[in-house]
């Protein structure tokens, strides 16, 4: 038999752990439950899969005309503002969808301050004028399309940022105008970074829990939480993980069938700067309020309507209550981003050592639970937790007398490995780019001297990956910090999280409290998004060249009238 070495033994380990939750959630659905399952097919299950369908479609539409086009405009033409909305699109992501919705609905709501102004000065009643309910599907899809944006927009602006020049340059010459070179040309070739973008957003749609269950709207993720809690029953809640999961893993699939056979390769190693197309007139103001629309709705109102409120009514940060839930919060993020860098670190670095069939698939499995809600790795975590939990109390209470209690459940390690199988994709791919950048040639030159594959990680490939392992660590500790559906149901009893202060306080309808944990929750989010778009600046094949020649004499961009 031959033996496997230990880096890919410890690579398959973790992807087995990874792949826990879902085995769990699978095995549960064939076990006996309470009867409650009929009850929920009849009831509500229609409107769980109505509602989670409607809100796909509004948000497929949503997130591509709101990130697609501003991609295009910023990569392809010059127009006032250009500059700034290059890395501010990617500032929504920094807002949790929930707080999105805290904070729209007091705003927006009959007692806010835009209906109340809007009385004031027409003296009308409530009854005489008809205004939209933020707390509807339609406002759901509004809040997802504007949060969800940058995932389109980040994908689509690579992908224009990589076409060929010459490409874009023979439909001109063909004469083809700006709008049909990109209709024609630049769209086709974008579609798999288009579709892959959609596809992210989704699955954040169909994981929110904090915006749907402020709105009222009947998902699954709402349903898996209240059959778990109000009904008691983990059998029922499984089922409906299941369900939930089929519709992820059905994503992931029509994601990669839209793409199999989309194939766009570069063919030449010379890249030239792009010349933007300058846009004068009402084309440029029109593009500039394009561009706005989705920053303002995403980011730029809710985080000053959070600021505002902080400071005329929230709570106070230096108080007790605070200072615990930060130290909470940040305790939890950081365990889980330093165990979640150190496994990608592990993982990538077997891939490469040992590179292997068995390690790839290793690699792959561990980065499918991003694509998984925190509701449903939260229901297959507790599921085989809690029952060694019991068994385990059992066992030496029977043979010495002794009640352990709830080891896992009872105290943040089962919440920690929730996170990390929800959040190890991220580390993963962002060690994995970093490693890339590695040539093999220091790998070798490391082997001729006698080094192993130790010393020749810490020596070598560790000092040149510490840049990526920070990014990974950030964008993980964020994650974390904004999770609320894995958070809310496996957190221990008085643990609670910034997430849990705010989604707590706005069920209570105290929205204006609830923007102090959300500020925070925000403002930790700013940094790694800013980290991410510097770096995707710099991406493009022949940025450096680019950089040189701006600013060099050459021909004027095309002027549009």
């Amino acid at each position: 038999m031959k033996r496997i070495p230990w880096l890919t033994g410890a690579a398959l380990l973790v992807a087995a752990l990874v792949a826990v939750p879902i085995l769990s959630v699978v095995w549960s659905v064939f076990q006996p439950g309470q009867g409650n399952w009929p009850h929920l097919v009849e009831t509500v299950l229609p409107d769980y899969v109505a509602n989670s369908l409607i809100l796909m479609a509004g948000v497929a539409v949503g997130v591509v005309v709101a990130g697609v086009g501003p991609a295009w405009l910023v990569v392809m033409c010059q127009f006032p503002g250009r500059r700034v909305f290059e890395w501010a699109l990617i500032l929504p992501l920094a807002v949790p969808a929930y707080v999105v919705a805290y904070m729209y609905t007091d705003v927006l709501q009959a007692a806010g301050p835009v209906q109340t102004l809007l009385r004031d000065l027409t003296g009308w009643t409530v009854r005489d004028y008809w205004f939209p309910n933020i707390r509807s599907l339609g406002g759901a899809i509004v809040i997802f399309s504007a949060v969800l944006m940058p995932y389109t927009y980040l994908l689509a602006r690579t992908a224009f940022l990589e076409q060929s020049v010459c490409v874009l340059e023979a439909a001109s010459t063909l004469g083809r105008s700006s709008w049909n070179r990109f209709r024609t040309v630049a769209l086709p070739l974008a579609r798999p970074a288009i579709v892959a973008g959609t596809a992210l957003a989704l699955m954040e749609t169909l994981a929110d829990f904090g915006t749907v269950a402020h709105f009222g709207i009947h998902t699954f993720t709402t349903g898996i939480y209240r059959t778990w809690f109000s009904m008691g029953d983990r059998v029922a809640a499984a089922q409906l993980s299941s369900i939930l999961l089929a519709f992820v893993f059905a994503l992931l699939l029509l994601e990669r069938y839209s793409r199999h056979r989309a194939r766009f390769y570069q063919t030449s190693r010379r890249y030239q700067p792009l010349k933007p197309i300058r846009l004068r007139g009402v084309k440029a103001w029109g593009a500039t309020l394009f561009c706005a629309v989705p920053l303002i709705v995403g980011f730029l109102a809710p985080f000053l309507i959070l600021f505002w409120m902080a400071l005329t009514a929230g709570h106070d940060l230096l108080s007790a209550r605070y200072i615990a839930l930060t130290g909470n919060s940040v305790t939890l993020a950081g365990v889980a981003a330093v165990l979640a860098v150190a496994l990608a670190l592990l993982m990538s670095y077997a891939q490469r050592i040992e590179t292997s069939r068995l390690t790839a698939a290793a690699n792959l499995v561990a980065g499918m639970g991003y694509a998984i809600p925190g509701s449903i790795i939260a229901v297959g975590i507790l599921i085989p937790v809690a029952t060694f939990d019991n068994a385990l109390s059992a066992w030496l209470a029977a043979n010495f007398g002794i009640r352990t209690g709830l080891l896992l459940t009872g105290g943040i390690a089962a919440l920690v490995f929730a996170y990390l199988v929800r959040f190890m994709a991220v580390a993963l791919q962002t060690v994995q780019a970093s490693f890339t950048k590695i040539t093999p040639s220091m790998d070798d030159a490391a082997r001729t001297l006698g080094r192993g594959p130790v010393v020749t990680g810490l020596r070598v490939h560790l000092p040149i990956l510490s840049g990526g392992m920070l990014t990974a660590g950030l964008i993980v500790f964020v994650d974390v910090m904004k999770e609320l559906p894995a958070t809310l149901i496996m957190r221990p009893f008085n643990v609670d999280t910034l997430a849990i202060q705010a989604y707590n306080l706005a069920k209570d309808e105290r929205l204006t409290q609830a923007a102090t944990p959300s500020l925070v929750i925000v403002a930790c989010g700013l940094i790694p998004v800013l980290v991410v778009s510097r770096a995707i600046m710099r991406s493009r094949p022949g940025a450096k060249a680019a950089g040189r020649l701006r600013g060099a004499t050459a021909a004027g961009p095309e002027a549009v009238a």
